[in-house]
């Protein structure tokens, strides 16, 4: 990827407010684009655009990707404002509430849904005519919990399963449209949403076992990788789905025993 390698393009970030979205939003803005992040947090937005790089464009705009009307007109003003939309990075997401299925009510399990999902859904819907127009992309950021299943976490890893396969949906499906599709997959990466389950030294040094890199990763690296599937260096990439974990995903199950 070039230094200015998004120079007059435009991107939408889902989730901009925090972690890999705003990592992903300042990595966008150095190569050039002007980059729009959408939350429902007003300050946290804002502060990622403070924090962008010198000379660069990062625009807030305070929206829910789970409310479908209001994500399609952010989605059309952002693209009529600037004329073009070229990439859309679908990362909104909650894992809470946490637990099994026996835990959860139906209004827990829809308002997982509703954001890793239904978001996914909304927003890319919205972005496609845009999207065929210049021959644009869609990123989503799945998980290593939509590949595998966690303890305790039903609802999540079921909705983070639903975006993994409807990535592949719309490689299928939108392919020949010029709009390439792929996926993320981040684990154990130092955000806000992983340092809520990390109680104890103990709890963390069982998970860095598990992990053959034996750290966490920055939200920096999962946005490397995000802006690699969407320049022209990925041009043929298309359905693709991208581990970053460390590793962790190289495993069979096993424990460490050897």
């Amino acid at each position: 990827m070039t230094e200015n390698e998004f120079t007059g393009k435009v991107v939408i970030v889902t989730g901009g407010g925090s972690g890999i979205g705003a990592a992903t939003a300042h990595r966008f803005a150095a190569a050039g684009a002007t980059v729009v992040i959408i939350g429902r947090t007003r300050a946290k937005l804002d502060k990622v655009v403070s924090e962008a790089p010198r000379g660069s464009t990062v625009i807030a705009r305070v929206g829910d990707v789970s409310a479908q009307e209001e994500i399609t007109g952010l989605v059309d003003a952002v693209a009529q404002e600037h004329g073009r939309l070229d990439t859309l990075v679908n990362n909104a997401a909650t894992c809470e509430p946490l637990g099994t299925i026996a835990d959860l009510d139906a209004a827990g399990w829809r308002h997982v849904m509703a954001t890793d999902v239904d978001g996914v859904f909304f927003a890319s819907k919205a972005a496609l005519p845009h999207l065929r127009a210049v021959g644009g992309s869609i990123v989503n950021v799945g998980s290593a919990s939509g590949l595998g299943g966690d303890w305790g976490l039903a609802a999540y890893d079921a909705a983070k399963g639903a975006v993994t396969n409807l990535t592949n949906a719309m490689a299928l499906d939108h392919g020949a449209e010029g709009v390439r599709v792929n996926a993320v997959h981040p684990s154990m990466i130092s955000t806000d949403m992983v340092a809520g389950f990390l109680h104890s030294d103990e709890i963390v040094a069982a998970v860095l076992n598990r992990v053959p890199m034996r750290r966490f990763g920055e939200p920096a690296e999962t946005a490397s990788v995000i802006t690699f599937l969407a320049s022209s260096a990925a041009s043929f990439v298309n359905g693709a789905h991208i581990r970053v974990d460390g590793g962790l995903g190289a495993s069979n199950g096993n424990p460490h025993i050897a």
